[in-house]
């Protein structure tokens, strides 16, 4: 057991309580009425920008992130060797200890990873499922979403320029933004988009792009023995991947015309 600070969703302050060895991801969800589309607000880059940054420094200090010598980030580290940028945006990598199986990008190129998955997938397999969200980065998928996320969920009370320092949000604002962007469904077109960058971004950096089918063919076993129950511990990233089988043929079919070997599969 030990000790982790968690957000009470009833309450605004922190309590710290005991909790496994692993924490629940956090997203501090909303309590109240449903958010409204909040209508004339215009949102330039900067302040994109800098709600990113508030954002991604949010969940970093709500979630329990490994430190440098933990060996799930001494994994991640290994295993995203040369992964530096996507399209000239830098790229930064941390895991959060939890207990949900997922992983998700921001468009500032922030990518967590949560340890649940990690430990249900081989490095190939990971590297699937990064490539895949690093595709979303670079076609700008996910700064689509964190703008819609912005203005029908976080920003209920809108924002009162569109110039200068974006107004900070609240922690129920905060809160609310993360469950969106987690529960965000992409389209089947933007998901077959981010699987081609993602298969090329792998390749150009040295990586096995057989990762990508790899990473499908997991999501596709780990459905199939859910089956028709919900597991609170997997969510959006294994219930929501559209035509999972067409993606699998496809990434194994370009791997195979380019003669790429298939990686030998870990040892048990």
């Amino acid at each position: 057991m030990k000790n982790i600070c968690v957000k009470a969703l009833a309450a605004a302050a922190l309590l710290c309580v005991a909790m496994p060895a692993t924490a629940q991801f956090n997203l501090k969800k909303a309590v109240g009425a449903a958010a409204s589309t909040v209508k004339a607000v215009t949102l330039t880059d900067e302040q994109m920008a800098e709600y990113v940054k508030e954002y991604i420094d949010w969940m970093d200090k709500h979630n329990p992130v490994t430190p440098a010598d933990n060996p799930y980030t001494i994994r991640l580290n290994k295993l995203t060797e040369g992964l530096t940028s996507v399209e000239g945006i830098p790229l930064n990598f941390k895991v959060y200890d939890v207990i949900d199986v997922n992983a998700f990008a921001c468009a500032d190129g922030s990518v967590r990873v949560f340890s649940s998955l990690m430990d249900i997938m081989s490095d190939e397999e990971l590297l699937g499922v990064i490539g895949h969200e690093v595709g979303h980065v670079a076609h700008k998928d996910s700064k689509k979403a964190f703008r819609t996320a912005l203005l029908t969920s976080a920003l209920k009370d809108g924002i009162a320029s569109s110039s200068g320092k974006a107004a900070a949000l609240t922690e129920s604002q905060l809160g609310s933004l993360g469950e969106a962007l987690v529960n965000a469904n992409y389209s089947q077109k933007q998901e077959r988009e981010a699987d081609d960058y993602g298969y090329e971004f792998l390749k150009k950096a040295g990586k096995n792009p057989w990762s990508m089918a790899l990473s499908f063919k997991k999501l596709k076993a780990l459905q199939e023995e859910a089956g028709a129950k919900k597991d609170s511990k997997l969510n959006q990233l294994f219930s929501t991947h559209p035509d999972i089988d067409a993606r699998i043929k496809r990434m194994e079919k370009r791997a195979t015309d380019e003669g790429v070997a298939m990686p030998e599969a870990p040892a048990k």
